[in-house]
């Protein structure tokens, strides 16, 4: 029987969607076939879902989520009664469950509805469905002690109807509170209660939903400008002196029209980051000319300006009931959500209880999930040396939201901060160095300098050398400032590994440095070696090459079963290029007598299990081959690019392995994606023992 969790509430404005989004994520990172279904809704498309179809790639047919609208249902109770409906409604809920191994229930949202007892009828069709049930309490603006009672009340509630309660989540709660609710609730009821604060960004609209709700005119501003979220609204009337005072970060200013000084100072404001702003909206259907609003787009590209033909205050009562809301076009908001959830929930706990059927399967998303699970459960600091560049800093955006690592990143301070401004991007916590101001300058010249005495550097040449943000970046790493680097979205792949080569070089028992892919494909991840360093390796380095890639598929969670490619299988072949996969399957053999390997070996039959049966029948490793060494950079680099494009696969890397510490090289064509994924890739590798040792 498909396995169903049912989400829903007591009341309108508890938030759930940050925990239906959250409940998702878990869902899709132990399967991969979850469905969805919204027993009423109130209009189609409906928001929350096309968010999670965007998000998880969902296949599932639009007209299967839904199972009636609000109106419809209301009509059917009224004319047949509350049987007839949920028999409706269990009938459209089977027809998309029996096609999944798991379906996520969105429940109703006690808003604007003429529907009775709304949560005995969620009670009632979570039982019908078979669903267990997660009941969301809202607890914003509200003392400790009313959450305590809703919550408790609200547990009884669900429980007394029947349901086979999961979990609860009390949800935002007010920050100062929050330790004390969790406390006090956790001896109080039989189920864990999940306590999630209030998160400022998550209510708060962005400029584009401001723009929507008020119709106003966007006179500036671009995409992402639009997207930045309205923390606070500060009104302009002062004179520029005491209104630049009472800016806030994340601000939206509301202006009459006619005040070109607060425009333009609001502008210089947010260029100089102190402090940026969400944007500018003008009132009285006035505004600047030409010259003004050419100087407003010099100061700050990007940063939205709007403008409304009302007066002021009504427009101020508009903002004031305006919320934030997550939908697919707000993926920064969902980011923040997932972060939330999963630093407040016990992610590992509440999997479990949902017990949802396992698979063999590995997906490209449930990879990507497991990686940043790994990377959060033990947080390493990585240094990102491209500081300025925006697709770092998106990334960074992402990775500091979901609460997948510690940040450094490297560039000039003020134009990383400006950059960040205009872009709207939250850096949080991230730590800003400068290389060519940085204090640590002198000590990282002196050591650079010890490192290659050998070829004649000098500390006024290792001086200058320092600063380049790689060299800098690296050398933090070297020092324990930092537990990996990841670089090379602007920089060549030279630029970004020579210093790894020359500073913090191979570990021990590694002869060379090599790399892996992870090739994500429909079911299973494959990892292909080497097929971004080493030309063209020698039995002994092939061998090395095989052993380093078993090592890191395992810490990874792939089971190492090594295929020696070559264009030959077993003995059918001879010449000097099989002879060298042979010797180097040997080598492993005698090194690593654990290991599971077979070589030299074609593609075909270390991937297919029928090819297997007829070439190799007896392999252990034939036909469920999954590291896959190729005999030359020239075999591996075609190989792996003919299957991403050709069989759609995911690849991730160039993974970096054999270095004493973790440092990894992006594509320059490189997407904000695949930075997140290969930072929690490099955040993983410093979590390993062998990393840690070399590190005390």
């Amino acid at each position: 029987m498909t396995r169903s969790v049912y989400v829903t509430g007591i009341d309108r404005g508890d938030g759930r969607q940050v925990v239906e989004l959250g409940v998702m994520e878990l869902l899709t990172r132990q399967v991969d076939r979850v469905g969805v279904f919204r027993p009423l809704v109130h209009h189609t498309p409906d928001r929350l879902y096309e968010l999670l179809r965007s998000r998880y790639r969902l296949s599932q047919d639009p007209a299967t989520v839904y199972g009636m609208d609000y109106h419809e249902a209301s009509a059917l109770q009224a004319e047949r009664g509350t049987d007839e409906l949920v028999s409706t409604l269990v009938d459209r809920f089977h027809a998309v469950a029996r096609d999944y191994d798991v379906v996520l229930v969105l429940g109703t949202d006690f808003a604007d509805t003429q529907l009775p007892d709304e949560l005995s009828l969620n009670a009632r069709l979570a039982n019908e469905f078979g669903a267990s049930v997660i009941p969301v309490v809202g607890g914003r603006k509200q003392a400790a002690e009313s959450v305590l009672a809703e919550t408790r009340n609200a547990y009884r509630a669900y429980e007394s109807l029947g349901c086979d309660v999961l979990a609860m989540v009390t949800n935002r709660v007010a920050r100062t509170d929050r330790d004390e609710i969790a406390e006090r609730l956790g001896s109080r009821l039989p189920v864990p209660c999940y306590v999630v604060p209030d998160e400022p960004a998550l209510a708060a609209p962005t400029v584009a939903q401001i723009a929507q709700s008020l119709d106003a005119k966007v006179l500036l501003g671009d995409d992402s400008g639009l997207a930045r979220d309205a923390l606070d609204f500060v009104f302009g009337g002062a004179m520029l002196p005491n209104f630049l005072a009472a800016l806030t970060p994340g601000c939206l200013v509301v202006t009459p029209g006619d005040r070109a000084d607060l425009v333009v100072g609001s502008l210089a404001a947010h260029s100089a980051g102190t402090p940026p702003i969400a944007g500018v909206l003008l009132t009285l259907d006035e505004r600047p000319g030409k010259e003004i609003l050419t100087l407003a787009g010099r100061l700050a590209p990007g940063t939205p300006v709007l403008s409304v033909p009302g007066y002021s205050f009504p427009t101020a009562e508009q903002l004031f009931s305006l919320e934030g809301k997550l939908s697919a076009v707000t993926p920064r908001k969902a980011e923040t959500a997932l972060g939330l959830f999963e630093r407040y929930v016990d992610t590992g706990e509440l999997l479990k209880r949902v017990s949802a059927p396992s698979t063999d399967r590995v997906t490209p998303m449930m990879f990507e999930h497991q990686l940043l699970e790994t990377a959060r459960s033990d947080m390493r600091r990585i240094v990102l040396p491209e500081g300025t560049e925006p697709r770092v800093l998106h990334a960074a955006e992402v990775l500091l939201r979901r609460g997948v690592c510690d940040l450094t990143l490297l560039g000039p301070v003020d134009q990383i901060r400006k950059k960040a401004a205009d872009l709207g991007i939250d850096l949080g916590a991230a730590q800003l160095i400068d290389p060519a101001t940085s204090e640590l300058r002198d000590a990282f010249a002196e050591k650079y300098a010890q490192l290659r005495a050998h070829r004649g550097v000098t500390v006024e040449l290792a001086y200058d050398v320092v600063s380049d943000v790689n060299y800098f970046g690296t050398l933090m790493v070297e020092e324990g400032l930092a537990d990996g680097m990841v670089s090379g979205s602007v920089h060549s792949t030279a630029a970004t590994i020579r210093p790894a080569f020359e500073i913090i070089k191979t570990r021990p028992g590694a002869d060379i440095v090599s790399s892996v892919f992870f090739m994500c494909l429909a079911d299973k991840v494959l990892v292909y070696g080497d097929c971004a360093v080493n030309p063209d390796p020698n039995a002994e380095q092939l061998a090395d090459i095989a052993i380093q890639s078993a090592g890191t598929a395992q810490g990874f969670g792939v089971e190492p079963r090594i295929a020696m490619l070559s264009y030959s299988t077993g003995t059918s072949g001879s010449g000097a290029d099989v002879d060298k996969v042979r010797e180097a399957t040997e080598l492993v053999r005698t090194r690593r007598p654990d290991l599971r390997i077979e070589g030299p070996i074609q593609y075909d039959a270390a991937v297919e299990p029928s090819v297997a049966a007829t070439k190799l029948p007896e392999s252990e490793v034939a036909g469920q081959a999954t590291v896959l060494i190729f005999p030359d950079l020239n075999t591996g680099n075609n190989t792996y690019k003919a299957v991403q494009r050709s069989a759609g696969a995911i690849a991730v890397g160039p993974v970096l392995q054999g270095l004493r510490k973790p440092v990894n090289d992006l594509s320059r064509g490189a997407l904000v994606q695949d930075i997140v994924t290969t930072v929690a890739i490099t955040a993983i590798q410093a979590q390993s023992p062998s990393e840690k040792a070399s590190q005390q």
